[in-house]
């Protein structure tokens, strides 16, 4: 066991580097998501996608990382990462809209001014619609109309559409215990 300590010593002592230095990033990170969070007093499953966002870009960032520490030529590397890109771009291309509705999700996080529990009222050409906002989620929103139907509007196009604030909530919502 020692004599495999001594053999692998700088990768370990990188691999460790590599590994609190990520986890000190991730912390800041989700820090900054969870005071953004309580700011905008953004619901905690919302601010709860945002952590898992960020967890995922952490895991990429350290399996490129520790692959580089353990002796994996870069070359080697890039045709990985260009490998597993180029199918991900196909099947992302043949599914923009999911991608789309997933970056307007992270955009609505950060920037959509209203809350769970507003209502309010998008205009449409094809139809209005005017209801209360249920729940926010990562692909589209739930609205519940008068009538007490579910209408769930996708990310993207809620980006795209006039919006109208009809009626503010008054109370906070949960975004208050993200951590």
């Amino acid at each position: 066991m020692k004599e495999l300590l001594l053999t692998y010593r700088y990768e370990l002592l990188y691999s460790l580097a590599v590994l609190f230095i990520l986890l000190l990033i991730q912390f800041l990170l989700r820090t900054a998501a969870n005071k953004v969070g309580r700011r905008g007093e953004i619901n905690i499953t919302r601010t709860r996608l945002m952590f898992k966002y960020i967890n995922i870009l952490i895991i990429l960032i350290a399996a490129f990382l520790l692959a580089l520490a353990w002796g994996v030529g870069l070359t080697d590397l890039s045709l990985i990462f260009s490998s597993v890109f180029a199918v991900i771009g196909v099947a992302l291309f043949a599914i923009w809209s999911i991608l789309s509705n997933v970056t307007s999700g992270i955009i609505l996080f950060f920037s959509f001014p209203y809350k769970i529990g507003d209502t309010i009222k998008i205009h449409d050409k094809d139809l209005d619609i005017e209801a209360e906002i249920e729940d926010i989620k990562a692909f589209h929103l739930h609205l519940r109309t008068r009538e007490g139907e579910l209408v769930t509007y996708p990310n993207n196009l809620i980006l795209q559409k006039a919006v109208t604030l009809k009626h503010r909530v008054d109370g906070k919502d949960e975004g208050k215990d993200a951590l």
